[in-house]
């Protein structure tokens, strides 16, 4: 394909809306599984560790993501775990053997500890209950004791633990991944369903504040999907705010324009579950519009190997630790567009996981901590993608990959954040050889200009991040221009691209 051929035309106008996001999409996840906890935001002998044991290192880039949320403490891990083991005095802390990944939980960090942990790093927590080994009375005392006031055993007992006023824990899920053979505890529909229910009953009873998350398919692969979701659903929706659903992508055959099209598999798990919630309205006559809460999402699957030669009954073993390339950034910056567009419905997302496993921040025990290359697309979108998702009019040229046809090589999302004055274009050119010359229409926003136009490419598909070296960092250096009421510009080769037009700081 000739270089003139390569050609995509845009329209934004602030008319077309599709709904004001919701900052919690940026959201991330912290488990504890491998060296998520200890070796990475926790770690007492580094030489950056704060008088609780946290690294001020980590927690300085966490806050350059601006996370508003942070879902804890699993995942598979909340299967197996009596929280009643992370609270209390330290050492009077049980050591127990971890079944969800085969280590062991020192309990040196519990639910007071991260508390204060995430209050520090500006971000709420999404607290999860197990509903796989415990049930309804673990999950209403959790909350008496997070929640609740004073006055009562669990509140009077969190006060005792010297945590004076509650945590105010607003999200809450109902359980992790329930349909998976892999989890403690697995349930069929019907025993999950009934389970979250009388769980959720409870919970509200305790604290009528709190929103809820209903367990969704673990992934779009699962044989049970969407049947899962039609079922669960017939018992939760009217007590649940939100239906979780968890995607991780990966590269294993090597084929990186099949791998860039995963969203087109993400904009269809999107669109089944929402419209099995719909179904599910339908059948109870009610007037409650389920949202969505897309919890885990990723790219996993480097480390696969690696993480199968473990030995198991360690504490904080190096699990999980995919060390991302430049595509893998793309992809993510794909999924963070695919969010921006559903908009309406997808209200809540955690990247999986924030430090060291699958993570964008990466440590060394008692050393450095750097950005991994999917730092970058997660920032971009954190800080610019907030305020209103427009619904762009786009034209562009498209290609067939080994899963999927009618692949647009041009991937994109627009927010307008009208207090700030600003749009903002986020976009993915998805083609490996040629640039993509775009034309944007933007006459609708009269008076805006060029503010920047940030690019992170690299010559390399496969090149990495270490600790040593950034091979793969965003430059200003892009092309785009706006004049005459449109931004015209050149998205070079396989490249994530945001382009910002301001209004008020250029007058």
């Amino acid at each position: 394909m000739s270089l003139t051929a390569m050609k995509a035309r845009m329209v934004v106008d602030q008319a077309f809306r599709i709904a004001e996001i919701d900052n919690r999409i940026y959201g991330s996840f912290i488990e504890h599984l491998g060296r998520a906890v200890y070796g990475g935001i926790y770690e007492p002998a580094h030489s950056a560790a704060d008088p609780e044991g946290f690294r001020e290192d980590v927690k300085q880039l966490v806050r350059e993501l601006n996370v508003p949320i942070i879902r804890y403490p699993g995942g598979n891990f909340v299967s197996g775990y009596n929280w009643e083991d992370g609270v209390g005095p330290v050492d009077q802390r049980p050591k127990r053997l971890e079944l969800a990944w085969r280590t062991v939980e020192p309990n040196q960090v519990g639910t007071n500890e991260f508390m204060k942990w995430a209050k520090g790093v500006g971000s709420e927590v999404m607290m999860a209950v197990n509903l796989g080994t415990r049930g309804v009375d673990a999950a209403r005392n959790l909350l008496e004791y997070c929640n609740h006031p004073g006055g009562s055993y669990w509140s009077d007992l969190r006060r005792k633990h010297g945590y004076e006023q509650p945590h105010k824990i607003k999200t809450w899920c109902l359980g992790n991944e329930m349909d998976g053979p892999w989890q403690i505890g697995q349930k069929t529909p019907v025993e999950y369903g009934r389970l979250a229910y009388e769980t959720a009953k409870a919970m509200r009873l305790v604290d009528p504040t709190i929103e809820l998350v209903s367990c969704g398919s673990s992934s779009t692969g699962m044989p049970s999907f969407p049947e899962w979701e039609a079922v669960t659903l017939d018992h939760t929706y009217d007590v649940a705010d939100y239906v979780s659903l968890h995607q991780y992508y990966g590269n294993r055959d090597n084929d990186s324009a099949n791998f860039l099209a995963r969203t087109m598999d993400m904009e269809h798990f999107i669109h089944t579950v929402a419209s099995t919630c719909d179904y599910i309205k339908a059948k109870k006559r009610s007037k409650k519009t389920m949202m969505l809460s897309f919890d885990e999402w990723n790219v996993w699957y480097h480390s696969n190997d690696s993480d199968a030669k473990l030995e198991p009954w360690s504490i904080g073993p190096p699990q999980l630790e995919d060390v991302y390339n430049f595509e893998d950034a793309l992809l993510v910056g794909s999924m963070l567009i695919t969010f921006l567009r559903h908009a309406d419905r997808v209200k809540m997302a955690c990247l999986a996981q924030l430090v060291n496993v699958i993570a964008p921040i990466m440590t060394e025990n008692g050393g450095r901590a750097w950005k991994q290359t999917i730092f970058y697309p997660y920032l971009h979108a954190s800080q610019y993608g907030r305020g209103v998702s427009l619904m762009p009019i786009v034209d562009s040229p498209k290609y067939d990959a080994q899963d999927y046809t009618d692949v647009p090589y041009l991937d994109s999302a627009v927010v307008f954040n009208e207090e700030a004055e600003e749009v903002t274009i986020f976009a993915v050119n998805r083609h490996l050889e040629e640039a993509l010359e775009l034309e944007c229409d933007v006459r609708s926003f009269e008076g805006y200009r060029l503010a920047e136009h940030i690019v992170l490419e690299h010559a390399d598909l496969k090149a990495v991040n270490t600790a040593a070296e950034e091979k793969v960092r965003p430059h200003s250096r892009g092309t785009a221009e706006c004049s005459d009421g449109y931004v015209r510009g050149r998205l070079t080769k396989a490249s994530w691209n945001v382009i910002r037009l301001s209004k008020a700081n250029l007058n």
